[in-house]
């Protein structure tokens, strides 16, 4: 009898040229580049064109896909405004799951090679930033505001959301995250919408599923978690008995540890730099003060560290979002990494069906 792996651990169960993580010296590759090199040097839309092209795109090729990325956004039309003020009370991630679903029901549902699925996956990407700036407003009893194609993504999101551009220097610590949590390997989230495409479904229902995943707060979920957990604590005096109590309690602590890393989440490093460049611009040390004294008492009683949600929390938190749109903003930039995985999942497709080791009753009879 083989031997099964719960949750897949150690199993590779497919090739890919997307992403790579390295264990052993916390890194990771974006086709072939080191992410905290891309976070520094490259827009997001610059990383997205890498992603689904495969190289750097040349000045002429970024400005095209700007163009494209603009003309794919959407107006806010009554039907769409609809399902928002019905989702009002709903949790954003239900909110941007249900339009992404009905975004892929206005549009022939099926994709057939490689150029309709990328025209399928810019629509997506084009769309999310637009239903969830106007769930963010609507839930404040603001009126959401149409995109304005002469901004950037980042841009464009920030000005949906709060009526007006901030400092560019908020523009771009927003846009760093948009490009950490672009895309991450087999991850849960990434596996549900190869697992979808592999059956040949279409790119929404294989995007809608993979938000489902991503929900979790052992997935992307736990940056809420986070902040939730920081807001409790409150002052950095207490964060240390805090965890100690969890720690006894054996319950886990979000936003530390990790299935792939040995160490060190390999985006930490810049998300922390933008969670402390965003710390001084807002001139509060609080979240960070709490943030340091958690990863101290982490390190020494379990040597365990941090993972990217844990200074993801305060980022967005000092932006001025609602705790529950942080998971969503995840959906954003990985619709990138998700859409990436789809195109390369139908160029050289095979089902995936795994097999199980059955463990339930033996043949029975039935006693009547």
């Amino acid at each position: 009898m083989n031997q099964s792996s719960k949750g897949l651990a150690g199993v590779i169960v497919d090739e890919t040229k997307i992403s790579k993580v390295i264990p052993e010296s916390s890194e990771l590759l974006y086709r072939g580049y080191l992410v905290s090199e891309l976070v520094e040097k490259c827009s997001f839309e610059e990383v997205v064109y890498l992603l689904w092209e495969g190289e750097i795109p040349t000045e002429k090729q970024l400005e095209n896909f700007k163009k494209q990325e603009r003309k794919k956004r959407p107006l806010l039309d009554r039907d769409v405004i609809q399902i928002l003020e019905k989702l009002q009370s709903a949790h954003p991630m239900d909110s941007i799951r249900t339009l992404i679903s009905y975004w892929a029901s206005r549009g022939y549902a099926w994709d057939s090679n490689t150029k309709e699925r990328k025209q399928k996956a810019l629509r997506f990407l084009a769309a999310a930033p637009v239903f969830i700036a106007a769930h963010f407003r609507l839930r404040n009893k603001l009126q959401p505001i149409s995109p304005d194609n002469k901004l950037s993504f980042s841009e464009n999101f920030l000005k949906m959301c709060f009526g007006e551009i901030p400092s560019q220097d908020i523009v771009r610590i927003f846009d760093k995250t948009m490009v950490l949590y672009a895309e991450h390997g087999f991850n849960a989230s990434t596996f549900s919408a190869r697992v979808i495409a592999s059956t040949t479904s279409d790119v929404g229902s294989a995007i809608t599923g993979a938000i489902g995943a991503l929900k979790g707060p052992l997935h992307g979920g736990a940056n809420e978690r986070v902040m939730e957990m920081m807001k409790e604590i409150n002052n950095p005096k207490k964060a240390e008995s805090y965890i100690l109590k969890l720690l006894l309690k054996k319950e886990k602590i979000m936003g530390f540890g990790h299935r792939v890393y040995r160490k060190q989440d390999s985006r930490v490093p810049s998300m922390e730099s933008c969670a402390r460049s965003l710390s001084q611009i807002k001139q509060e040390s609080k979240w960070m003060e709490i943030y340091d004294n958690l990863v101290s008492v982490m390190k020494r009683e379990k040597n365990i560290y941090p993972n990217v949600d844990l200074p993801a929390g305060p980022v967005y938190y000092l932006m001025g979002f609602d705790i529950d749109m942080f998971t969503p903003f995840f959906v954003m930039s990985r619709i990138a990494g998700w859409s990436t995985h789809i195109i390369e999942q139908g160029e050289n497709n095979r089902i995936i069906r795994p097999l199980s080791n059955y463990t339930g009753y033996e043949r029975r009879l039935l006693s009547k």
